[in-house]
């Protein structure tokens, strides 16, 4: 596909570098050749890399951050910031809007023990609490006949190539296998975005399971319900990444291949180090992510819309961090692609608090929440919400005498004026009782 961008360097290497002739040819003008086909990646790479900026390597996309894209389609700045590898996390503390969250790092270590102690010895204790959890009255896999293969290649590319390799290898075997950290790659918005799971098991039957390994503790048999849901939103997304490997999986070896749509939650036991596992339908996770990422707009086209020149690039200085460039056109460049701001950005995107800030002094009713929002139709300005309660808030006592009959008509109008009628009357204390000066009072 080619990137019909303006802005890119106006180079044609098949247009002829011959003079013109003096004199005009009879022949109609013909269109200029389009770049061919396989050259539209290399087109879509180097816009991207102007976008970054010359010299800054892309952020890899992991599948957390692919899962909130996916649960706000529309905004085409995290959309364009995220397929460009663009570091938000930096970005934000240049505009003076730093994210006020992140991961510790004893919660990273910590992690990462928990999940060493559950894949030590090839990954005894995971195989058993996914026999246990998943595949129960099946004989068990023995620890010395599961396949381990290599997964180590040169970049995500070459990772997913091994990855997918590996998987039809070991579904073509016939018996269990463990692939620790492999590499898939997902597309979003027409570029690829490579995430890497914490284990995918394949087992005898050829089906394949997606593994989630977490720090958070399931207590009684079970775990703190957002975080669950979060987990189950970051699995769908290899689901849906291993969908693809397992078609050509099963053309090839001539099996049926599927990917479970259970996924198996392993979590420390209690207050404990010692693990124990879950089973996690991801079904509606999984439509909800496929039916939002079809929605998102193709990376190109939202860096078509841009002005020209338009760059993220911080310019850091010589220590690697600090950014050099003037806060002003950062901001300038950020506002140049729009944003769909909500509350539940803060909790996962970098650049929620500038666009927060941006959208209160916009007056959008979008930074009350997506249900208030929706309950208000067309009104897109808290401004426009308050005119439309009307002068003193009262409501009229027929559709037909208001000043505008279209606006009657609006059911968010009508609450509106009869919310604001409540409201005036409440607080003209019509609607509070007098107090009883015949009882005593209390002592």
């Amino acid at each position: 596909m080619s990137v019909p961008d303006a802005r890119l360097p106006r180079v044609n290497v098949f247009r002829d570098s011959r003079p013109a002739p003096a004199v005009p040819s009879a022949e109609p003008p013909t269109a200029p050749p389009s770049l061919p086909p396989e050259a539209a990646p290399l087109v879509r790479r180097a816009r991207l890399t102007e976008l970054r900026g010359p010299g800054v390597h892309p952020r890899p996309l992991d599948a957390r951050a692919l899962a909130a894209l996916a649960a706000n389609p529309g905004c085409h700045r995290r959309a364009l910031l995220d397929g460009a590898g663009i570091d938000k996390g930096a970005l934000a503390q240049a505009l003076g809007s730093p994210a006020a969250y992140g991961q510790s790092q004893f919660a990273l270590v910590r992690g990462n023990a928990f999940e060493a102690r559950v894949k030590a010895d090839g990954g005894t204790e995971l195989l058993r609490l996914l026999h246990e959890r998943l595949a129960p009255g099946t004989p068990a896999p023995v620890p010395e006949e599961v396949a381990a293969p290599d997964l180590s290649a040169a970049g995500p590319e070459g990772r997913a190539a091994r990855t997918a390799l590996a998987l039809r290898d070991a579904t073509a075997a016939g018996g269990w296998a463990l692939l620790d950290h492999p590499m898939l790659a997902v597309e979003v918005a027409g570029s690829p975005a490579y995430v890497e799971p914490d284990a995918v098991v394949v087992h005898p039957d050829g089906s394949w399971t997606v593994v989630e390994i977490k720090s958070f503790p399931m207590i009684d048999g079970s775990a703190d319900a957002a975080k669950v849901g979060a987990a189950a939103r970051q699995a769908a997304v290899y689901v849906l990444a291993l969908e693809p490997v397992a078609r050509h999986a099963g053309a090839r070896t001539g099996r049926t291949v599927r990917v479970r749509d259970r996924v198996l939650l392993v979590c420390p036991k209690d207050f404990s180090n010692l693990p124990t596992a879950a089973a996690v339908d991801v079904r509606k996770q999984l439509a909800t992510t496929r039916r939002q990422l079809t929605r998102l707009t193709r990376i190109e086209e939202i860096a078509a819309a841009l002005p020209a020149q338009t760059t993220f690039d911080l310019r850091l200085a010589d220590d690697g961090k600090t950014a050099t460039r003037p806060p002003e056109e950062l901001a300038a460049a950020v506002e140049a692609v729009g944003a769909a701001y909500a509350p539940e950005c803060l909790a996962t995107c970098e650049l929620a608090f500038h666009c927060r800030e941006h959208a209160r002094q916009d007056g959008a009713v979008e930074a009350l929440g997506r249900g208030v929002r929706g309950e208000l139709g067309g009104l897109r300005t808290i401004e426009e919400v308050l005119t439309a309660a009307g002068p003193g808030g009262a409501e009229p006592a027929d559709p037909g005498e208001a000043e505008d009959p279209g606006e009657a008509e609006d059911p968010a109008v009508v609450a509106l004026r009869r919310a604001a009628a409540l409201r005036a009357e409440a607080l003209a204390g019509s609607a509070v009782p007098a107090p009883r000066t015949e009882e005593p009072g209390c002592r």
